[in-house]
């Protein structure tokens, strides 16, 4: 997993910019993600690679396209100190794992790391580790599913009596 990091406030706007919008089809939102920020992140980025960011990432509005960009994009994860509200429930409904660590901005950009989000552990190189904020085993659930949609059909099919069962 490689890095890739951002400054604080990163809003949703930079994740999925306003004339992209307009397309209305995710394959281009995600051509056009963070460009404003690191112009070669849509172009490079790959499966598995984290976003490390400041304070407040997804500020803005409540564009659902913000975090399913990166997950189009094949980002395993979030790391930052802080959420938008908004964007912390889109991105656990659209299956984006994010974690909270107040020590974010001390990963580098570029290197390799690992992390454990049922322990609230990131290890970097070196032998360092930093601790994130717990995550609710529901939410666990949900990202593994896929998202909430992916999440519901899964209950609904094991369900012997289909959705009210």
């Amino acid at each position: 997993m490689r890095t890739w990091r951002l400054p604080p406030d990163v809003d949703t706007d930079q994740l999925a910019p306003g004339h992209a919008m307009k397309d209305g089809r995710i394959e281009v939102v995600a051509r056009h993600c963070l460009e404003a920020v690191r112009p070669e992140f849509p172009h490079r980025v790959r499966e598995g690679d984290v976003v490390v960011a400041g304070a407040n990432f997804g500020i803005g509005s409540s564009r659902e396209q913000a975090a399913t960009v990166l997950v189009h994009l094949g980002v395993a994860a979030v790391i930052a100190p802080s959420y938008s509200g908004l964007f912390l429930r889109n991105a656990f409904n659209v299956g984006l794992l994010l974690l909270t660590c107040p020590r974010a901005l001390d990963i580098a950009d570029g290197v390799p790391l690992g992390f454990d989000a049922r322990a609230g552990k990131i290890a970097l190189n070196g032998g360092v580790t930093l601790d994130t904020e717990p995550i609710p085993g529901f939410l666990l659930e949900r990202i593994a599913a896929g998202g909430l949609l992916a999440e519901l059909k899964r209950r609904f099919a094991a369900s012997p009596n289909g959705p009210a069962g």
